[in-house]
Order: structure tokens, then sequence, then C-alpha cells
């Protein structure tokens, strides 16, 4: 009740100011499990998506959108709760991966769709990277279910960061057909196979999304990138002492 609620509040309000161009729906199966695999460009991505679907489709959320104290906490909970995001708790040994791999499954054990995203993190710079070989693949050697890959398309330009009030423009979602990887079923242990999954996936979004492929973790194009800023601003500081001592 409360995502059909979400549905035509959030949803219909995005489709109505951003009026987001699809190709595709037809690979949407009417009824049972599939596993959505998108790049990732914006924060909206977990929200366009769904927006142009007839289909719940849940992704996954840190846990912390979910139980922040206060009336705006509240707030967030239900909102986030309502557009189809499941939380996962991050602490533990290993993290939010399990946690995130297990509900996955569960959501595809329902006969549901369950979005992720396999480069494990926002790009950067707009460029495609390379696929984090847990999740995705191992939701799907375990669940047997198919994958459809997705492409969202100028999601980035529309809110960069540091941009308080969003760019009316309109966003695109390439949804590929659904690809079948039953002859790997329960083989989710062998890593070799977790790679070649993830990366027959990656290709068909780069295909789709027309993206540069960069076969390097985000994550870490994230690190570079932070450690390049602080070490710019650092010999902008030392500059600048320079310039009053001389």
């Amino acid at each position: 009740m409360i995502y059909g609620f979400m549905k035509l509040t959030v949803g219909g309000s995005l489709k109505a100011a951003f009026r987001p161009w699809v190709e595709g729906l037809e690979n949407i199966p009417a009824e049972g499990p599939a596993i959505l695999a998108s790049n990732h460009l914006s924060f909206s991505d977990s929200f366009f998506l769904p927006a142009v679907l007839d289909r719940k489709v849940t992704f996954i959320a840190k846990a912390e959108y979910f139980n922040s104290p206060g009336v705006k906490g509240k707030l967030t909970a239900a909102f986030f709760k309502g557009v189809g995001q499941l939380p996962v708790d991050r602490s533990g040994a290993r993290g939010a991966g399990e946690a995130a791999i297990k509900s996955g499954i569960d959501v595809v054990e329902r006969g549901e769709l369950f979005g992720i995203y396999p480069e494990g993190t926002r790009s950067p710079d707009g460029r495609l990277y390379r696929g984090k070989p847990g999740g995705l693949a191992r939701v799907a050697l375990a669940t047997g279910a198919p994958v459809i890959p997705v492409a969202m398309i100028d999601t980035e330009k529309i809110q960069p960061p540091g941009k308080v009030v969003p760019k009316l423009m309109r966003p695109g979602i390439r949804i590929g057909k659904p690809l079948d990887f039953s002859r790997y079923h329960g083989m989710e242990g062998d890593r070799f196979i977790l790679r070649s999954v993830t990366d027959e996936v990656m290709y068909e979004i780069m295909k789709l999304s027309g993206q540069e492929y960069v076969d390097v973790y985000a994550t870490a194009a994230k690190r570079q990138l932070a450690d390049e800023a602080k070490k710019k601003a650092e010999l902008a500081k030392a500059a600048g002492k320079a310039d009053k001592s001389s």
C-alpha cells in the first residue's frame, strides 16, 4: 500500500517533471523474479528506474537512512521504504556485502525484481567502472534468476555535486535483453565464474550506455581523486603562505 502511494506521488511527479525516455520496457517480465543490473550515475537512479516500471523493484540502501532519530529520521525512513529501498546493516566483519547478497536472494526468491549496481558506488566522472564480482553474480547464480542489464543516461547531469536545485532535463533509461546464467547455477563459490558473469553483464551495460569503460573499481578511482584534490589543496595552501612571506 505504501509503495503504491509513493509510486503515484513520487514516481508520478518524477515522470511529469523530467519526462524520462525509456527503451526496452518489453524486456521486463510481467511476473516472476529478475535482477536488474544498472550503471550508477546519480542518487536519483534508484527513483527514476522504478518510476518507469509497472512492477516494484527493490534496491539496497544504507541502514542509516532507516534508523536516524527524530521526526526527520522517521520521514526519511518512510520515504525510502515507500520507494522500495531495503535497509542493509554495514556493521560486521564483512560489512554490507553479505547482508546485501542475502537480502537480494530473499527478494528474488519471493518472485520479485531486485535492483543492484555492480559498480558498488556512483561513478565519480560519468565513466563506467569495473563491476564487483560479489553481489550481482552470487545472487544470480544462487537463484537462477535472469539478469537484465540497464543503462541510466544523463541522470548525473540533473543534480551534479554541489547543486541544490535539480536541472529539468530528460534522462534516459535503456533496458537490455535478459541474460541467462543458469548454466552456472550453484557455482557461486567459484571466483572465476563470478568474475566472468560480472564482466559479461558490465559489457552489456557498456553497450547500452555508450560509456567509456575503465577497468578499475570506482571506489579506487574515488580515493585517487580525493588524494589528488587533497594534494592540490595542500600545494595551494603552501603557495599562499610563500606569497605572504615574500
